[in-house]
Order: structure tokens, then C-alpha cells, then sequence
């Protein structure tokens, strides 16, 4: 059981925080099970206050002592952290990296040894416990690990297993940065809202409040979205012509452009951490 365990959280910033968050309040996990570290004296001093969990700064020592490690810093410290905690990693304990960006070939080019890892990609919304998530397994990870993986990450949002690991960059382009298109969507909505005359504060509520209710509508009915979309318009109305608009401004191939753009992106920088990690192989010396 996921109570049972002790987790590990190295790098408690946002991300870090907000597992925090969830793993308490969804009762998924004990505050005493759960270990923080961080650079910084007074984010680690705040966590424990808010939260009661244990704090260090040593991620030697968290590691020591946790079931599952969970890898909160950013891409561009994982390879130096995972070096640096690389002897007290084994088969024992579940390996998890959100470190965006980062593929498991990274993290198995800068230790070689093996581990039961696991990837995950949440986006910025598991702030407020809404994120979409997805986690691919390596190959010594076992269905236990996955269930694990997807008790811990449904704390903060819902989550999908992800069969195929080359997916996560498709992932990393559709919801990883989703929500700076959805940003993007609601900000032009809220500026149309003020051209036609309304106050700024009503405008950016009703468009982020429009947005709200069309996901929630979409997920609970489990309705094709062209059906939805069929049931807001009439024949000569305004949705129509809206949404002629919108078609003619080419709307639909541009949300396509992007993501596939994101997606491209993320291959590159993952194959740009492959070589960076496998750089740092050989840095780790097993101890004697």
C-alpha cells in the first residue's frame, strides 16, 4: 500500500509542493512518510509548517530512507542530482522523474545500473489538483510500480499509463504545454470580451469560466466534442457564425501546427539529455 511506503521528494518547488499537497489531502499518504528536500533553508522550513512532513537538505539521506524517490528538480540540475544520488539507488526502490524534457534513456545513460523507473509528465495545473498526467514505465518497473505511480499523480489531477515511452513527447506537446495554449485562447477571448464593450475583470471570468465549463462537459457526458459543438449551434445563429470565423481564420490547423511543433521540440531536447547524461556517466563511482 501507498501509506506503507516512504517517499521521497527531491526538489520541493511548485511541482514538488503540489505532490505534497496531494498526497496529504487525498490521504494517499502519511506526513511522516514523506521526506522534502531542498536547497533552500525557508522553502523546506515552510513545507514542514504547512504540511508536517519530514525536511532535509540532504538528498543522500532522503534517498537512503525512501520506497520511492520522486526526482521534482528541473531538467537541467537531473543529471547532477541522479549522479549525485546514485549510490544509494538499487532495485529496492521505485525511481520517479518528472523532470520535464527528460527521457528514461537519459537516466539510464547516466547510471548504469538497474533501477525500476518510471517517467511522468503532469502539467502546471496539479497546482490546483486538475493536472492531466502521464507515466510511461521502464523495463524493470513491475504493474505494482505503475499502480503506485498512478495512485501518487491521481492526487493531483487524473492520469494515464502510457504503453509506448516514445508517446511522452507527443504528451509534452498536447498537455504538458497545453495549458499555455488554453492561456493564450482565453486571454484573446477576454480582449474580444472588452472590444465588444465589456469590463475587463467580467470578460476574463466569463472566457476562463466558459473554458471550465466546456471541459467539464466534455468529460462527464464522455460526448464527441463536434457533437457538443453541434448542440450549441443553430441553423443562422451566432455560434455558426462564430465558428465559420474561426475555421476561416484556420484555428483548428494552427492547434494542430503547435502541438506537433511541441512535440518535435521535446524529441530534440531529449535527445540533446541523452548525450548530456551520458556525459556524466562514469562520474558515479561505486562505492568500495
Amino acid at each position: 500500500m501507498l501509506k506503507d511506503k516512504i517517499i521521497a521528494i527531491i526538489g520541493t518547488g511548485n511541482m514538488g509542493e503540489a505532490l505534497v499537497s496531494g498526497l496529504i489531502g487525498s490521504k494517499s499518504s502519511r506526513p511522516q512518510n514523506i521526506i522534502c528536500t531542498d536547497i533552500r533553508p525557508d522553502t523546506l522550513r515552510s513545507i514542514k509548517a504547512n504540511y508536517k512532513v519530514r525536511t532535509t537538505t540532504s538528498n543522500l539521506r532522503a534517498v537512503d530512507e525512501a520506497d520511492i524517490v520522486i526526482y521534482a528538480v528541473k531538467p537541467q540540475i537531473m543529471a547532477t542530482t541522479l549522479t549525485e544520488t546514485a549510490s544509494k539507488l538499487d532495485m529496492s526502490k521505485l525511481v520517479i522523474s518528472i523532470a520535464a524534457g527528460v527521457p528514461l534513456a537519459a537516466m539510464e545513460a547516466c547510471i548504469s545500473k538497474d533501477l525500476r523507473l518510471i517517467r511522468v509528465m503532469p502539467n502546471i495545473a496539479a497546482a490546483v489538483k486538475e493536472s492531466a498526467t502521464a507515466i510511461a514505465a521502464g523495463g524493470h518497473a513491475t504493474k505494482d510500480d505503475v499502480r503506485l505511480a498512478l495512485e501518487i499523480f491521481n492526487s493531483i489531477g487524473q492520469t494515464i499509463f502510457l504503453k509506448e515511452n516514445y508517446l511522452m513527447d507527443a504528451i509534452t506537446g498536447l498537455s504538458g504545454s497545453g495549458p499555455a495554449y488554453i492561456f493564450l485562447i482565453v486571454d484573446a477571448l477576454a480582449d474580444a470580451g472588452v472590444k465588444m464593450g465589456l469590463a475587463r475583470q467580467d470578460a476574463l471570468f466569463l472566457a476562463a469560466q466558459t473554458v471550465l465549463g466546456a471541459a467539464k462537459l466534455l468529460i462527464e457526458t464522455q460526448e464527441h466534442p463536434g457533437q457538443l459543438k453541434d448542440r450549441v449551434t443553430s441553423p443562422g445563429g451566432t455560434a455558426i457564425a462564430g465558428l465559420a470565423t474561426l475555421e476561416s481564420g484556420g484555428l483548428r490547423t494552427t492547434l494542430i501546427n503547435a502541438v506537433e511543433a511541441a512535440t518535435n521540440r521535446s524529441k530534440e531536447l531529449g535527445d540533446l539529455m541523452i548525450k548530456h547524461f551520458a556525459e556524466n556517466n562514469g562520474k558515479f563511482k561505486k562505492p568500495a
